[in-house]
């Protein structure tokens, strides 16, 4: 049954954002909110008093502070799954216990990472970081988004099957001076044990003497992790309540924090820990995560809008959008509701992106002028990344924000109609003051609340994954009983390029 403070929502008239600003002369104290190093302006996009009063209304309805409230406490809201989501935990929010039990186990990585520093297990010049999904797109944006702050150690990241991505890793990696890092929840992921096989060959065909003794187990299943190899004392645990994710925070984070320094470390998890004091404390009225989602849900739900684009103009977050795929897409994109029924709409739409002024030139025209209408995410920073000419940052900047302006504003050309631009396209803006561990630990604490509000607008739960799981069993049949039963394309792929068996 539809949701009657959606369908109030969906009565609303649409506001034009070209006289928007004219109409409502406050519209800026209202809708630009900022919270610690981050300004967020949501006053390009369509959302009015009236709308704002109607999702105060649905998430109300929704039971939006029973169910943050729960998720802060430690209770089941993952409920397929039967079990907690507590990575708010790892950053010193949450159930105490939880809290306690995190920082315990930040304490046991921080030790790791002391001995390693010390050199207890010999010379490291480079960590091979080996996952997939939450295991290594965290860690990745992580460290390439501060490596400009003293990195320590090359890090390479490996997530694809694909042994080219192995092989370009390890080139100019000397395995004699290698750490391999394996995360990996269940410690039993196909990709990413093969990948720590073949890496394990390498450091063997490369003349390591024990090379499990350079291996650091990331996992929240360390039994298994002992019976691959790895001793006791290298094995890092993470919460089983703690999803892949989620779960930068945890012991996955520990390529970043052996890269990046312990402070640089406990720096993102404050910042992080701050975003999740305002969204736990916050009046629903200047929730930031929550305000957020309000625009999600008016555009993907009342408009239609299937997509969602976001561009960071600053090469330091060029893997967030990326980072957000996976972080939006897998959790909130749902059929069912969580007592099973189905969805009474469009849930998560397609996030997509990109970097800066590369993107201007390969995606902007069907922004600007196509008929898909695409809510756009602005994200850049006042200060540079860089030492070069202050003339580098201003034009990316300025770029930034011209482009925001062109999407709402527009410009008619009757004479020519090739060159009018439509405008009335929403945008946000957020804006750093620079990209910095406790910024950028702030920046994704709020697109994990944002995201887990969404999930509370629409009921649904954000929290499992089943979806991935149906082509990974059956690409597993094909390993192990061989291509029968598929449908004729599937079997005629698999004998052209695997041969029939």
């Amino acid at each position: 049954m539809p949701s009657p403070a959606l369908a109030a929502i969906a009565a609303l008239p649409q506001a034009d954002l070209k006289s928007i600003f004219t109409t409502d002369p406050d519209r800026l104290s209202k809708l630009v909110l900022t919270q610690g190093p981050i300004r967020f302006d949501w006053s390009k996009t369509h959302l009015t008093d009236d709308l704002m009063t109607g999702f105060l209304a649905l998430a109300d309805e929704q039971g939006f502070a029973r169910r943050r409230d729960a998720l802060f406490a430690g209770e089941a809201v993952n409920n397929t799954e039967g079990r907690a989501a507590e990575h708010p935990a790892e950053r010193g929010e949450g159930n105490p216990d939880s809290v306690a039990h995190a920082k315990m186990l930040h304490n046991r990585m921080r030790g790791l990472i002391d001995a390693i520093e010390a050199g207890a297990l010999g010379e490291i010049r480079h960590i091979l970081h080996i996952g997939i999904g939450g295991s290594a797109l965290g860690p990745d944006l992580i460290v390439d988004a501060l490596d400009g702050d003293g990195v320590r150690y090359d890090v390479a990241i490996v997530s694809n099957v694909d042994g080219t991505a192995l092989e370009r890793a390890i080139e100019g990696f000397d395995p004699h001076a290698t750490l391999i890092a394996i995360a990996s929840k269940t410690f039993t992921t196909s990709e990413t044990m093969l990948n720590a096989a073949s890496a394990i060959n390498w450091m063997v065909e490369g003349g390591v003497d024990d090379p499990y003794g350079r291996v650091v187990a990331l996992t929240a299943a360390p039994d298994r992790a002992m019976e691959w190899g790895v001793d006791e004392t290298r094995i890092l645990p993470f919460a089983e309540s703690v999803g892949g994710r989620y779960s930068l925070w945890s012991s996955i984070g520990f390529p970043a924090a052996l890269a990046l320094g312990w402070d640089a470390f406990e720096s993102l998890l404050e910042g992080a820990a701050e975003m999740d004091r305002h969204f736990r404390l916050s009046d629903p009225a200047q929730n930031i995560p929550l305000i957020a989602a309000f625009a999600d849900q008016y555009y993907a739900r009342v408009l239609g809008c299937q997509t969602r684009a976001v561009f960071a103009y600053d090469e330091r977050l060029a893997l967030l959008p990326s980072y957000l795929q996976q972080l939006e897409m897998e959790s909130n994109g749902k059929a069912v509701k969580l007592d099973g029924s189905p969805v009474d709409g469009p849930t998560a739409p397609i996030t997509w992106g990109g970097v800066g002024t590369d993107a201007q030139h390969a995606v902007f025209q069907l922004l600007h002028q196509g008929t898909i209408i695409t809510p756009v995410e602005f994200i850049a920073a006042i200060e540079p990344g860089h030492a070069l000419d202050p003339a580098h940052h201003r034009a990316l900047l300025v770029n930034c924000f011209a482009q925001g302006a062109a999407l709402m504003r527009g410009k008619d050309n009757a004479a020519d109609p090739a060159r009018a631009y439509p405008g009335n396209r929403p945008s946000t803006t957020i804006l750093m003051d620079d990209v910095t561990p406790h910024a950028l630990g702030a920046l994704i604490a709020f697109y994990e609340h944002r995201t887990f509000a969404n999930a509370v607008l629409m009921g649904i739960n954000p929290f499992d994954q089943f979806g991935v799981e149906l082509g990974k069993e059956i690409a597993k049949s094909i390993e192990s009983d061989g291509p029968t039963g598929f449908d004729p394309s599937t079997m005629a792929l698999i004998e052209i390029a695997l041969g029939a068996e």
